[in-house]
């Protein structure tokens, strides 16, 4: 058994998870390192979950009767805890949506339809990566599409990071917002926030932020990060689909239009007008993710419980063992950075010409989970002249023990191509 300086008592965390149990293909233990798509989740959260159907269910805010009140209660309580997990001033900068995508979707359509000084239109300009998951590139494609705006973002370097060497040319005073990653999904990456955000605070646009694959792995503090925005979601960090997070400057949230209109986000509705209910309803139309966001809290309990600077204490550990493994095998290149500084738990890499799609079949048949494709990041696959990489991706229950199962399971499919 091999042991590194750093990690965690994985053979206990590993007991909240039930799935890591499974018994696959002829006899083989699961090894699941695709955490970055989604992670899995601790009994904690299950019983959580289970508890909130089984006795407290109901409609949140409307109702008097005690499961309608329970139910809020737990509703909110989870805002509590989100906002205090991101150590956001307010817990009424905390919107819980369905995921990071609309979160992400949410403050594009807002500067779509803000007034001065916020108005994205056929004058201003919007700034984004080459290394974005498709859900912070879309929206501001359909964004520009839609008001005229000019789109522009920033390339990357031959080792996977950003190139921020024309950052002036990049970021003008016709910058209404600057949206990127804090880590890249596909190769990791962590970006240089302070820089990005004092060229933007310099020309008075904007910042959002995608924490999709922070938020889960690393001490988040929004105020740290000075952005005006910040998404997450719920999925990765041992938490339940449908639930995602925006965070927003209070000051933002009062002037900024909603997104969405209909029930709980209003105040006032006649047969002419409507006026809406202050932040953060205003932002959540309908009935919410309750008990999506009860799980959310849950896992929020289970990860403080642990400590995220632990976890990514862990985590950095686990890959630079992951680095140096993976570079023995022969034929294989790391897209992003080569080493475990300055990046996070996922790394993407091809096989010699075997195409990703086999590779991962071939592991999945010992047993071995990891994401092949573009994943969702189609521009950096271009960018590198690739069709699609696997990705192997690592969380607080991953142990050396599943790396060398990776490291073995690639030379079998070295050996299964020839």
């Amino acid at each position: 058994m091999i042991t590194l300086p750093g990690l965690l008592d994985t053979e206990a965390i590993r007991k909240d998870f039930p799935i890591l149990d499974r018994v696959l293909h002829d006899g083989k233990k699961l090894v699941y390192l695709d955490n970055a798509a989604t992670s899995q989740t601790p009994r904690q959260v299950i019983d959580v979950l289970s508890e909130y159907y089984e006795q407290h269910n109901a409609n949140v805010h409307r109702g008097v009767h005690v499961l309608a009140e329970e139910a809020t209660a737990l509703y909110e309580g989870a805002r509590d805890k989100v906002a205090a997990f991101i150590n956001a001033p307010s817990r009424d900068e905390v919107i819980f949506t369905k995921n990071a995508s609309e979160s992400l979707n949410l403050v594009a359509n807002m500067l779509g339809w803000a007034d001065e000084p916020y108005r994205v239109d056929s004058d201003t300009e919007v700034v984004i990566t080459e290394m974005e998951h498709h859900s912070n590139i879309v929206p501001w494609q359909l964004l520009s599409q839609r008001t005229g705006a000019k789109l522009k973002w920033f390339g990357l370097t031959d080792d996977g990071r950003l190139d921020l060497s024309n950052i002036e040319e990049v970021i003008t005073e016709k910058t209404k917002i600057v949206s990127f990653t804090l880590v890249s999904n596909i190769m990791g990456t962590v970006n240089p926030v302070e820089a990005i955000v004092r060229r933007a605070q310099d020309v008075g646009a904007l910042v959002l932020i995608d924490a999709s694959q922070a938020a889960p792995h690393m001490v988040l503090d929004v105020q740290a990060l000075q952005a005006d925005f910040v998404a997450f979601t719920g999925h990765k960090m041992c938490g339940p689909t449908g639930i995602g997070v925006l965070w927003g400057r209070q000051e933002l949230l009062e002037d900024l239009p909603p997104f969405l209109g209909g029930g709980e986000m209003i105040e006032t509705v006649s047969m002419h007008s409507s006026t809406y209910a202050p932040a953060p309803h205003k932002f959540e139309a309908g009935t919410p993710p309750i008990a999506q966001a009860v799980g959310l809290g849950a896992a929020v309990d289970y990860l403080s419980s642990i400590g995220m600077d632990k976890i990514a204490q862990h985590e950095h550990a686990l890959t630079e063992y992951a680095v140096k493994r993976l570079l023995e095998v022969p034929d294989l290149r790391i897209i992003g950075p080569a080493t475990a500084e300055d990046r996070g738990a996922a790394i993407s890499f091809t096989l010699g010409d075997i195409h990703p799609h086999d590779v991962g079949q071939v592991l999945d048949e010992q047993g071995i989970a990891v994401r092949v494709g573009h994943h969702c990041a189609r521009p950096v696959c271009l960018r590198y002249g690739i069709p699609a990489t696997t990705r192997a991706s690592f969380y607080l229950y991953s142990t050396p023990a599943e790396v060398d199962a990776l490291v073995d399971g690639l030379e079998h499919v070295r050996n299964f191509f020839g």
